[in-house]
């Protein structure tokens, strides 16, 4: 039988001493992986120990609402029971356009609107996927802003509200504490980073894992770890070969080791590592020895205690951090880390 991992208790209570609402708003006509796919993410997260609360919250005060598949909801909790804080989310997932673009609906949200300009007034992070961006436009949450949303809608997006600025070339856009994604399953892809910013890359790497998902990212999207970058292809010996990388930072990974380990020969592991990932196995290691040194530097540890941890001498460290991050070992407790 499958063991779940679980966080020890002494990690637990590193983390916030009060639960994070996550809400998720079950629209008529939603969609389901919009909702879904950010949703199982943060079920997963809690299953691992993540202090996280789920709720399912309908855009009335009615308790049910069907899919756009024809799935139908019950026992929805109305939106009006909730007041929310700066720790808190909201997602609002996409829905069938034919219904955003229906005027009376529209009105009949308007309740649903002030109460989630409220919220965010209060702090509280909204997020959307796919066409929700469309209804947190309508709640007047994106004016004088950036967002994106699906690619399906950039143009009807852009014509219906000029005032927003709209990005066309991301799969998520953060803009304060104001979230929007493009839909689909770049929703995952949000949940994700916002995993990875509340709990830590450990944490999102453990998460990404239960659901067999990795980042897709585009250049110029927000920044992600290294740990999780890199991953957008469905190649299993090369990520086998990535993840014995990330296991053996502290040693030295000849090419030998990483070819032998996943039944390769070395030319065929380096043709395949660049062609699969975009980035040779040499300038990867060297990326994770960087990331891994800044997380270790930033909490602390001498630089002896890092560069051996790393795999690397103490002036290859310094070489490297000024290479990659334009900073010497002591400047590192002073960054803000992304």
């Amino acid at each position: 039988m499958l063991q779940r991992r679980h966080f020890p208790q002494f990690v637990i209570s590193t983390f916030l001493k009060t639960s994070k609402n996550i809400l998720f708003i079950v629209p008529p006509k939603v969609h389901l992986l919009d909702l879904n796919g950010p949703a199982h993410i943060f079920y997963e997260a809690k299953e691992l120990g993540m202090l996280v609360e789920l709720h399912f919250v309908s855009v009335s005060t009615a308790i049910h609402a069907e899919s756009s598949a024809g799935l139908s909801f019950s026992n929805l909790k109305p939106y009006v029971e909730f007041e929310l804080s700066e720790e808190d989310y909201v997602f609002v997932p996409g829905l069938e356009y034919t219904l955003i673009s229906d005027s009376s609906f529209i009105q009949n949200c308007d309740p649903f609107f002030k109460w989630l300009r409220r919220q965010a007034s209060h702090g509280a992070h909204v997020c959307s996927v796919c066409t929700g961006a469309f209804l947190l436009a309508e709640a007047g949450l994106l004016s004088g802003k950036s967002c994106t949303t699906h690619w399906k809608y950039l143009s009807r997006f852009s014509q219906k509200y000029p005032a927003v600025y709209l990005r066309k070339d991301r799969l998520f856009v953060v803009d304060g504490n104001i979230y929007t994604s493009a839909g689909v399953a770049s929703g995952i892809d949000l949940a994700l980073y916002i995993i990875e910013k509340e709990f830590g890359t450990k944490w999102a790497i453990e998460v990404a894992k239960e659901v067999v998902v990795y980042f897709r990212r585009s250049e110029g999207d927000p920044q992600l770890s290294i740990f999780l970058q890199y991953r957008n292809h469905m190649d299993s010996q090369i990520h086998e070969a990535q993840n014995y990388l990330m296991s053996h930072l502290s040693g030295t990974s000849s090419l030998e080791s990483v070819a032998e380990h996943v039944n390769m020969s070395i030319r065929n592991l380096t043709r395949c590592f660049k062609k699969t990932t975009g980035i040779t196995i040499g300038d990867y290691l060297e990326k994770l020895r960087v990331e891994r040194a800044v997380q270790l530097l930033s909490t602390g540890n001498k630089v002896e205690v890092v560069s051996k941890e790393c795999g690397l001498s103490s002036n290859q460290l310094r070489a490297l951090l000024k290479k990659h991050r334009g900073v010497l070992p002591g400047d590192v407790a002073s960054l803000e880390m992304s």
